[in-house]
């Protein structure tokens, strides 16, 4: 393992916490996993609940969201599978009104050294070393293990 790597696998405690506990500042920038857009856009009768009000504050301007460009690709193959292009529209016009962040050397590189070093899935990887590269207050995900994770907040 390099140096660089082990830096990166080192900083990679993860502060875990829950949306109900969230205390974000005003100003905040999250990167939000795909699933919790799935879950409010959708209007999921299990789950939107308890991602709704993170997207109210954003609504609010109290809050910033940032999607991965894999955030996005995500979210639209479920509508795109089902061939109703229209929400797919809807879906990422909503999106793109967020910060979008596309996938770049630098970002595939600490994607890999993620993966390398604590195994995570190349999407997970991608998620994590993207919430890093723009500096996020916070990644908010469902269920995915970011606990490795030491210098990001992620709220699941």
């Amino acid at each position: 393992m390099g140096q660089r790597q082990q830096e990166d696998a080192a900083q990679a405690a993860g502060r875990v916490g829950s949306l109900a506990q969230a205390d974000l500042p005003d100003g905040s920038l999250v990167l939000v996993d795909s699933a919790p857009i799935i879950y409010v856009l959708e209007n999921s009768p299990r789950f939107a609940a308890r991602f709704r009000p993170l997207f109210e504050r954003q609504h609010a301007g109290a809050i910033f969201f940032a999607v991965t460009t894999i955030t996005i690709a995500e979210v639209l193959t479920g509508p795109l599978r089902a061939r109703e292009e229209a929400v797919a529209r809807r879906y990422r016009v909503v999106m793109e009104s967020w910060q979008v962040v596309g996938l770049n050397g630098d970002i595939a590189e600490s994607a890999a050294r993620f993966r390398a070093a604590l195994g995570f899935r190349m999407a997970d990887a991608i998620q994590v070393a993207s919430a890093m590269a723009i500096g996020a207050d916070a990644l908010v995900t469902h269920d995915r293990d970011f606990s490795r994770v030491k210098s990001l907040t992620v709220l699941a």
